[in-house]
C-alpha cells in the first residue's frame, strides 16, 4: 500500500492558490475553479500527499461553484474538524496524512445519497482519469467505474 504524507518538497511544489488552499485554509473563487465542472471518471487526490479522497461516481452539481461529493471514497483519509470561523458553525475537511485543508461539509446534499454535501476547493485536488488508475498507482479503484456484469443465470 503506498504512503502518503506531507513533505516539504511537495509543499515548494505548490502553485500560490494551491499553497493558499491548503496550507492556510484558504477558499478559492467559485465557478472560476479547475474542476467544478468537470464530469470525466476518475479520481481526486490530495495535491500534497496523493491521498485517494473522492471519486466521480459521487460527484455532484451542488450549483455552488465548487466540486461537491456525498461521500469519500476511504473515510480513513479524511478528517472532519468544528470550525467557528467566519461567524458560523461549519465543519471543516482535511485530509489525514497532508493534513491539507480541502473545504467543507454541509448536512444539504442529495437525501438519497445521505443528505451529505463535501465541498471541496479544486487547488486541494489532482484528479486521475480513469484510463491512468493503473499507471498513477491507483488501480485498486478501478473497480469503482465498472457496471456490474448481468449474470447468465439471472437472464
Amino acid at each position: 500500500m503506498p504512503e502518503y504524507s506531507k513533505s516539504p518538497e511537495r509543499i515548494a511544489e505548490l502553485t500560490k492558490e494551491q499553497y493558499r488552499v491548503t496550507q492556510q485554509d484558504a477558499t478559492e473563487p467559485s465557478f472560476v475553479n479547475e474542476y467544478w465542472d468537470n464530469k470525466a471518471p476518475g479520481i481526486y487526490v490530495d495535491v500534497v500527499s496523493g491521498e485517494p479522497l473522492f471519486a466521480s461516481v459521487d460527484k455532484f452539481d451542488s450549483r455552488s461553484g465548487w466540486p461537491s461529493f456525498t461521500q469519500p471514497i476511504d473515510p480513513k483519509y479524511v478528517v472532519e474538524n468544528p470550525d467557528t470561523s467566519h461567524g458560523m458553525v461549519r465543519v471543516e475537511v482535511r485530509s489525514s496524512n497532508g493534513d491539507s485543508h480541502l473545504g467543507h461539509l454541509f448536512p444539504d446534499g442529495p437525501q438519497d445519497k445521505g443528505g451529505l454535501r463535501y465541498c471541496i476547493n479544486s487547488a486541494s485536488l489532482r484528479f486521475i482519469p480513469v484510463e491512468e488508475l493503473e499507471t498513477e498507482g491507483y488501480g485498486q479503484y478501478q473497480s469503482l467505474f465498472e457496471t456490474p456484469q448481468e449474470d447468465a443465470s439471472d437472464a
